[in-house]
């Protein structure tokens, strides 16, 4: 009997991972390693629920631009805002096309509010994480701006777009026509983060133009890129662009080489 009950305690009770596994775990969000036994213990059944939960309400969250951002960045910044064609939050997940397209009244209110032809556009678009939108944008964007303008670049007026899928680039590049249109958009949440920004770039974009035209810099987080490092690698990425006249798949990101 002894034996049996040393036996089921052996089973139950994994040992302590070395210290190579207590390393692993702490650099990254991932849910690597975990203990467990017959199924995952009470702890990390609720953490999972949690992070669904968070991820859940990060995409069915509304955007509300005095909502989700302090008034001094926006008055700081004079944001406004304008939507898509879809007009719920449902649609907006059930028609993905309709998020890639402007609706009458943004472009009306874009027309009137951003001058054309600026060297760089900034948008701030909700996608499918406000949380991270919320989270990410107020520290990024005057770091970004910041770095932008010390490059003597020409700045269009940034505004936000409700119910936005990155295919927008395209309508707003055929409206304003800039250099570099960088667009900062909430990524699709998992069970790691559900506060993912993603920066979306492209050089002078207009209809017709793809996933295959534009650069990505993802995972813009706590425990991912850092607000510092995003803001660097889009800026330089922005300075690519308009040395060599494209972007996208043909454009190799210049980054620093790593510590030998």
């Amino acid at each position: 009997m002894m034996e049996t009950m040393d036996d089921d305690k052996k089973l139950t009770s994994p040992p302590a991972w070395p210290e190579v596994i207590r390393k692993i775990r702490a650099r990254t969000p991932a849910r690597i390693f975990v203990d467990r036994g017959a199924a995952y213990s009470t702890p990390m059944h609720l953490e999972l629920r949690l992070a669904h939960a968070s991820a859940v309400d990060a995409v069915w969250t509304e955007f509300d631009l005095p909502h989700n951002f302090p008034p001094e960045f926006i008055a700081k910044g004079n944001l406004f805002e304008v939507s898509s064609l879809a007009q719920s939050k449902s649609q907006f997940l059930l028609r993905p096309d309709l998020g890639r397209k402007l609706s009458e009244s943004a472009r009306t209110l874009i027309t009137q509010h951003c001058p054309t032809a600026p060297d760089i556009q900034i948008v701030i678009g909700d996608g499918l994480s406000v949380a991270a939108v919320s989270a990410q944008v107020p520290p990024l964007f005057p770091l970004l701006q910041q770095k932008v303008h010390a490059h003597n670049w020409s700045v269009g007026q940034t505004f936000a777009v409700r119910y936005c899928r990155v295919g927008i680039m395209n309508a707003i590049g055929d409206l304003l026509s800039p250099r570099v249109l960088i667009l900062l958009i909430g990524e699709r949440p998992g069970l790691a983060t559900a506060e993912s920004l993603s920066a979306y770039m492209a050089y002078s974009p207009r209809h017709g133009h793809t996933d295959a035209d534009r650069n990505l810099i993802s995972n813009i987080h706590a425990r991912g890129v850092s607000i510092e490092d995003a803001a660097a690698r889009i800026t330089t990425l922005a300075a690519q662009f308009l040395a060599l006249k494209k972007s996208g798949t043909t454009l190799k990101e210049e980054t620093p080489s790593l510590p030998h």
